[in-house]
């Protein structure tokens, strides 16, 4: 079987100055601003890093998914989307775990669903089947031309229960789920852990110049280690 790739991670911040950061520091081209995701009462920037996707997205509506999930845990790493080549396959599996859920897309260019925070650990997971495989929709028309060199490596994610977490979000994208609480992707490890708050506290990137990268967080008045940088609730790892 395929296995899965990490196509695109998600920040819920507060304002788009959150992206206006992380663009200055990972160097990143310019961002698209999907029109789309007015439907769940958001604005976003999606940046692209090789051919995968960093997004920051700001709730401004009051009853936004995103502004409750703030409201209660603060801005952080809020959602994690996958690629697939069996998005049939997917939304079995989810339904004979009876996972909700809470958002299907389909059309030529991409087929997608997004399952409940609630009934996969408290980030929310998407799917999606891109096609043509190596295309990517929510990039927007021009995101080859965006891209800079570069990818996301791999990611933490937590909750209250980290070991169901890991095997619901396994099972839904057909993969194992080893002791270690790991999950292997084609792009990286996605990690589990242990916590109270739910989320994707950790990004891992990579660029062309990291050292560059933490000048630049700095520069900003980020706060940066030997390894990466802390940004909107969410720690880059970079190398």
């Amino acid at each position: 079987m395929t296995p899965p790739r990490i196509r695109q991670l998600v920040i819920a911040a507060n304002s788009l100055d959150t992206a206006e950061k992380l663009q200055d520091i990972l160097g990143l081209g310019k961002p698209y601003p999907d029109p789309g995701v007015g439907e769940f009462g958001l604005k976003n920037a999606v940046f692209a890093l090789g051919d995968q996707f960093l997004e920051v997205i700001v709730p401004v509506t009051p009853d936004a998914p995103a502004r409750r999930f703030i409201d209660r845990f603060g801005e952080g790493g809020y959602m994690a989307i996958f690629q697939t080549p069996d998005i049939a396959g997917v939304r079995a599996r989810g339904d004979d775990m009876k996972l909700r859920r809470v958002w299907n897309y389909d059309s030529d260019e991409i087929a997608a669903s997004h399952f409940h925070p609630a009934d996969v650990g408290g980030a929310i997971v998407s799917v999606d089947e891109p096609r043509p495989p190596e295309s990517w929709r929510w990039g927007g028309p021009d995101w080859q031309k965006n891209a800079v060199p570069g990818a996301i490596t791999g990611m933490l994610a937590q909750s209250p229960k980290p070991d169901d977490m890991g095997l619901k979000w396994a099972t839904i994208l057909g993969t194992a789920y080893l002791e270690i609480r790991r999950i292997e992707t084609r792009d990286g490890h996605v990690n589990f852990r242990q916590s109270e708050t739910p989320g994707i506290p950790e990004f891992h990137v990579r660029v062309e110049d990291k050292n560059a990268a933490l000048e630049r967080a700095r520069a900003l008045g980020v706060s940066v280690s030997e390894t990466g940088f802390d940004l909107a609730g969410v720690t880059f790892r970079v190398s």
